[in-house]
């Protein structure tokens, strides 16, 4: 089976392959109890670690009793997505029901290891707006290219995690080693959110509207043209899961003991969770019929907490670029005098250089209006705090960038989700996030923010941050900024 490997995140990886054989309450058993004391609310707690959000994954999926459904992005087959993919495997034997939905733009598993694990008797995997990837011959892009644009950028860009209909995990991050903190290259600087109670049935209820819609092709029908699997390739795929699981290459003794201590962070989180007034926002499948623009019901639920600030409005966004409609509600916030602060990536610590172009070319008109905007130093500090994980210190530190996507408002109202400050979240890729109203959760986070902005950890935009980068960079960033993409940024 041939799974990309990268070497070079062997070391401490395993989190989620390692079984979690613990002496410990039930997390479920918790999870019901703590609902049934607080009937109508929700309980959150906030992941800003990696590693702490990859332990929290790794402890529900081998907690799971009934179900485990999954919504993301990109999953990838590096270190962290094999061993997903083995830990949703190994709670699939135990007679849990697992169900994956992916977006297809991303996909880069083999055909046939996704064939081989959508056969299990208890795992079914689907592919979303399947018009790239999955089994669509090179004729076949070109074509969607050509005659549906708008089809082909309409993508799902949500990360749900569900377990037992009892705990939910939200937020940026995707499946992949980067996300987690675990790359030796690059890793980002993100935020999920940990829930349960009330809102996780709203989670699950935008899951199913996913997996029922027709936008969502069960693998088997994606990939119609590959030849059919015998029993011995499915059995193999399996095994060589297990085996790199299993495999003392893959995981190193600091991480099976940040797993040996979960009990003892679930504990800590049951201390810790605030129970209150949460909301869950999404977005339907297909979005809006807008064409590429039209907004939806994510977009306008962050208008409307937009508006009603009265002092002070935190963004932290990867992108920035702001659409029309984004630049009218900033100017009328500022007319009232609301300070408005945007946390965002430098030119060197951005992993998009086409949606940095966009920032680029509105960077004068924002800063014209009042906003002030901090732009991510790619060696920042704070990441040393941020990206404490098991394992011996790297030999040389990964570039810093900013993934996580965070509404703070007047100090008092949060927004953690997948939504970015640019036209793409707004009129095209489904979206999803909480509104968190709880001013001791929305304050924690706003510090958190303000730490990231702080001057050893960002640059602030007034003081062409651009000149830190090499010229080559500037250069490439100039040329993506003479092409008319705003629409699709």
């Amino acid at each position: 089976m041939p799974w990309r490997r990268r070497a070079a995140w062997r070391a401490a990886l395993a989190l989620l392959a390692c079984g979690a054989a613990h002496a410990a309450e039930d997390s479920m058993a918790w999870a019901e109890r703590q609902a049934a004391a607080h009937p109508g609310r929700s309980g959150v707690y906030v992941l800003d670690r990696g590693e702490q959000a990859l332990i929290a994954r790794a402890w529900l999926a081998d907690h799971a009793r009934r179900s485990i459904e999954v919504q993301y992005f990109i999953w990838s087959t590096d270190n962290i997505g094999i061993l997903a993919a083995e830990a949703l495997l190994r709670a699939a034997d135990r007679g849990v029901s697992v169900r994956v939905i992916v977006d297809d733009l991303l996909i880069d598993a083999p055909d046939r290891s996704l064939l081989a694990l959508a056969r299990h008797p208890r795992i079914d995997i689907r592919v979303y707006n399947p018009k790239i990837t999955a089994g669509v011959s090179l004729l076949g892009r070109l074509r969607n290219l050509v005659t549906d644009l708008r089809g082909v950028n309409q993508r799902m860009h949500d990360k749900t995690f569900v377990v037992d209909g009892s705990f939910a995990i939200t937020g940026g991050r995707n499946m992949a080693a980067e996300y987690f903190d675990y790359n030796h290259e690059y890793n980002f600087r993100d935020r999920d959110v940990l829930l349960a109670g009330a809102v996780v049935a709203d989670v699950g209820a935008s899951f199913e509207r996913f997996w029922r819609s027709p936008l969502s092709a069960a693998v088997e029908e994606a990939y119609a043209g590959a030849a059919p699997l015998t029993p011995e390739e499915v059995e193999s795929v399996y095994g060589e899961l297990h085996a790199y699981a299993r495999s003392p290459d893959n995981f190193a003794p600091e991480v099976r003991q940040a797993i040996d201590g979960a009990p003892a962070q679930f504990g800590q989180i049951a201390a810790d969770a605030v129970w209150g007034d949460i909301e869950f926002i999404s977005d339907p499948p297909g979005k809006n019929e807008g064409g590429f623009a039209g907004g939806g019901r994510s977009s306008a639920a962050l208008g409307r907490l937009l508006e009603s600030a009265q002092q002070d409005v935190l963004i932290q966004s990867p992108y920035l670029v702001a659409s029309a409609r984004a630049r009218e509600r900033f100017a009328a916030l500022r007319a009232r005098g609301v300070r408005i602060r945007i946390s965002t990536n430098s030119l060197l610590s951005t992993d998009n250089l086409q949606a940095f172009s966009g920032y680029r070319g509105q960077r004068e008109a924002l800063l014209g209006l009042g906003i002030e905007v901090f732009e991510a130093r790619p060696d920042a500090p704070v990441r040393r705090q941020l990206m404490r994980r098991a394992g011996p210190p790297l030999a040389r530190e990964p570039v810093f960038s900013i993934h996580a996507k965070t509404l703070v408002v007047d100090g008092r109202v949060a927004y953690v989700g997948t939504f970015n400050l640019d036209p793409r979240s707004e009129n095209l890729n489904t979206e999803v996030g909480v509104i968190i109203r709880d001013a001791a959760v929305a304050g924690a986070i706003a510090q958190g923010i303000v730490t990231d902005m702080a001057d050893a950890n960002s640059w602030n935009a007034r003081e062409d941050p651009d000149r830190h980068a090499p010229r080559g960079k500037r250069l490439k960033a100039a040329f993506w900024q003479l092409l008319p993409l705003e629409p699709l940024l």
